[in-house]
């Protein structure tokens, strides 16, 4: 047996070899699933195209506007996925009460998973399904959230991504609006 640098390793370890961690790779469940997620994967643009600074122009009127966020989000749409992402992971560190329910209710649905690998779950005689007791589990955290302030946080995220958004989508050039300006400098 080999190690990721080819040398020998003594016992009965099995180490992955080194061509399995080239790409990442994450296995769902759903088909449909699995073809978004690799589409979205796919369609990411280079970050230091999203974020060069100059393609950023104040459009000189309101008319170009419309035409230049409906190209900027079908062309970044995976970024601004990503962006969002990073919205909600930002929004979820920041709130250490939203963190503990967050941890609290994962870490409810972790004992369950436990308890149900062991033996079936059983309350007043009645043998509960797996979703049932989930279900329980997410009607028991309602509570838990609102005190934590979990809707403020999805309207605050959701504000959030859409001024983000929006402010690059309206001000990135798309390729025809650059064309243009560089046969304007070309005519002077």
């Amino acid at each position: 047996m080999t190690d990721t640098f080819g040398s020998k390793l003594e016992g009965n370890i099995d180490i992955p070899q080194a061509e399995n961690f080239k790409g990442m790779s994450i296995s769902l469940s759903n088909v449909n699933a699995r073809e978004w997620f690799s589409k979205t994967r796919e369609g990411v643009k280079p970050w230091a195209e999203f974020f060069n600074f100059g393609k950023f122009k104040v459009p000189k009127s309101v008319a170009p506007v419309p035409k230049r966020v409906v190209r900027n989000i079908e062309q970044f749409q995976s970024n601004y996925l990503f962006v969002f992402g990073g919205l909600i992971v930002f929004c979820i560190l920041t709130s250490p009460l939203l963190l503990v329910a967050i941890a609290a209710c994962l870490g409810a649905c972790y004992i369950i998973s436990l308890k149900n690998q062991e033996r079936k779950v059983r309350i007043l005689g009645r043998e509960l399904s797996l979703a049932q007791q989930y279900a329980a589990v997410g009607l028991c955290s309602f509570p838990l959230f609102s005190l934590a302030g979990a809707g403020s946080a999805v309207f605050w995220v959701i504000g959030a991504s859409f001024f983000v958004i929006m402010l690059h989508a309206s001000m990135y050039i798309t390729a025809e609006e650059a064309e243009m300006i560089e046969l304007e400098m070309e005519e002077v």
